[in-house]
């Protein structure tokens, strides 16, 4: 039964999107409720931003439809801060709006699932020698965590499937080791998010006449929902004995959604050090140094999203040495890093080449 009802979250959440995207597109097109042209996004065409109003619906109707008669007693506090989510996001869609308000209206919506929810961290598994911690810090952690998680989708949204095809990796791998663990709530939800996304994928990155984007709406209801997962992974995993219980959760975690997670770390410090707002939008993203390397939207996300899998791999097989959890957490940071890294390095290697070319050319020319 329990397989019928994620698979059915999955199959429901991507029927819902895929007849939902095409009316959404005919009203959006009609009202002229496109995106402004932004030169970060790479984008040359008006795109109908709308595509989170889609993902919104094939999430919130699949997880209700499959969880019902199932004990869910968290689900009406996720699906209330989903809602908060999609309305601040389809206002900034729509309207813009500061910064700052969108972090208000994300940490109300985490205060929800935190307290109302009991979506909280109640202990860090050992890291730096602490397990369990207080009512207090838990709160503060758990909001911390799931803002930047929130903003990390948010930021990394800035090609074609990028954010959508990070999230239905990191979701499908909550799924199965939900399903795995006999939580099958969270496994419906995860699959829920797969299903809603992988239908908005195709109109998202093989789209013509359909295409659109997901705009705030879509990135920030994802940030919300794979925050939660973070949260209930690390909890469900406290209890080391339990069956395929990871011990290492936190660094496994974060190295299921580490693209994002080092992307936001290294483009804010960039920010600060050049003494600018860590909010003030750039093209310091890995997507747009990996663009300049490589022309096209589909082999970048292709690119970044094998290396988040060959990441969470990693994290697994260190899971299994039983290698100190610090340890851990330090090596796949530091893999994340260099990574980040990398594209950067090659694009001046290869524009200090061209410098040096055309100096030589004017010398002997």
């Amino acid at each position: 039964m329990d397989v019928i009802l994620t698979i059915g979250a999955l199959i429901i959440g991507f029927l819902l999107v895929m007849l939902s995207i095409p009316p959404i597109i005919r009203v959006a097109k009609a009202k002229h409720l496109f995106e402004p042209f932004d030169e970060r996004k790479n984008n040359t065409n008006t795109v109908p931003p709308m595509g989170g109003v889609a993902i919104f619906i094939g999430f919130t109707l699949s997880s209700i439809i499959a969880t019902d008669g199932i004990s869910f007693d968290a689900l009406k506090y996720i699906i209330a801060s989903v809602i908060i989510m999609f309305f601040i996001g389809l206002k900034d869609d729509l309207m813009d709006i500061s910064a700052r308000k969108k972090l208000m209206v994300q940490i109300f919506a985490a205060v929800i699932l935190i307290t109302l929810g009991n979506v909280r961290f109640t202990n860090l598994h050992g890291i730096l020698g602490t397990g369990e911690i207080g009512y207090i810090a838990s709160i503060i952690l758990s909001i911390f965590t799931m803002v930047v998680i929130i903003n990390a989708f948010n930021l990394i949204d800035g090609i074609d499937g990028l954010a959508s095809g990070l999230a239905i990796i990191a979701a499908t791998v909550f799924g199965v080791w939900f399903f795995m663990a006999g939580n099958t709530q969270f496994s419906i939800l995860s699959f829920a998010l797969v299903g809603s996304l992988a239908g908005f994928f195709i109109y998202n990155v093989f789209g013509q006449r359909n295409k659109l984007f997901m705009g705030d709406t879509g990135s920030l209801i994802i940030g919300l929902v794979i925050s939660t997962l973070v949260v209930k992974f690390n909890e469900f995993n406290i209890n080391i004995s339990e069956p395929y219980a990871i011990k290492a959760a936190p660094a496994v975690s974060f190295a299921i959604i580490i693209v994002p997670l080092v992307d936001i770390l290294r483009v804010m410090t960039i920010r600060i050090y050049h003494r600018k707002s860590p909010f003030l939008p750039d093209n310091n993203h890995i997507h747009h140094m990996l663009l300049g390397l490589v022309s096209s939207h589909l082999k970048v996300t292709m690119i970044i999203i094998l290396t988040n899998i060959v990441f969470i791999a990693f994290a697994l097989y260190l899971n299994q040495l039983q290698i100190n959890i610090n340890v851990q957490f330090i090596l796949v940071l530091l893999a994340g890093i260099i990574f980040s890294l990398i594209p950067s390095v090659i694009l001046r290697i290869r524009a200090a080449r061209q410098i040096k070319s055309s100096r030589q050319i004017k010398q002997f020319g």
